[in-house]
């Protein structure tokens, strides 16, 4: 186990293999995050390959199954199905609405719920302001407008934005978007955020599995104080 400071919470995603997810929890990452789906996305894992990955996170670490999907129906039957701490839901604002975010909570009342939020304007501080109270944890991330899910672009947006959106809202806030070991200590500074998140610049070069010498100097910088 890593001996760092544990104030600031850490989260790696897209953790698809239970070697890798044993590993990262085993550095002490808070939320290992797992990407699942019927398909429709690439890379997503059904349940039994998912499940196979939740199995092997060791505590305290937890795990966040990510949605990217907008068809609440799907998200409902595959959380009951997988049964994990945090869903994740990553859909575009415009296709996944606070109201409906409600109405899964109310069928799956012993989950945590995080919701993306995409950084593209001063319009964002609006948007995490209508899932203020309504979620868990607001994740802050970047996007390209048109695409139908939040997140995953390797690149930062305005941290001004965030800043403001950290400071207008109760809910805990979680920064992510091109955020790996070099730049999220000045991140951490910048937005003051209740945790951080790392996904592509964790990655192996080129690939989508998981550098774990990148995840452990993310971690380390992001819980050193």
């Amino acid at each position: 186990m890593v001996a760092a400071c544990k104030t600031m919470l850490t989260q790696i995603y897209e953790v698809a293999t239970p070697a890798e997810a044993e590993a990262i929890s085993v550095i002490g990452v808070d939320h290992v995050g797992v990407l699942v789906g019927d398909g429709a996305f690439p890379r997503e894992l059904p349940v039994q390959k998912a499940l196979a990955v939740m199995k092997m996170v060791r505590a305290p670490s937890v795990v966040s199954a990510l949605f990217l999907s907008a068809d609440v129906a799907l998200i409902e039957r595959m959380a009951r199905e997988l049964d994990p701490p945090i869903v994740h839901l990553g859909a575009s604002s415009e296709l996944l609405t606070p109201d409906l975010v409600v109405a899964l909570r109310k069928s799956l009342p012993k989950t945590k719920f995080m919701r993306s939020v995409p950084v593209t304007g001063p319009e964002a501080v609006g948007v995490a302001q209508a899932y203020d109270g309504v979620v868990d944890w607001i994740l802050l991330d970047s996007h390209r407008t048109g695409d139908v899910q939040i997140g995953a672009q390797g690149v930062t947006h305005d941290w001004s934005i965030s800043r403001t959106i950290v400071e207008s809202v109760r809910t805990p806030v979680i920064l992510a978007g091109g955020l790996g070991p070099d730049n999220v200590k000045e991140a951490i500074r910048s937005v003051r955020p209740a945790g951080v998140d790392s996904k592509t610049r964790t990655d192996r070069e080129g690939t989508h599995s998981k550098d774990l010498r990148k995840v452990e100097a993310f971690y380390r910088a992001a819980t050193s104080g």
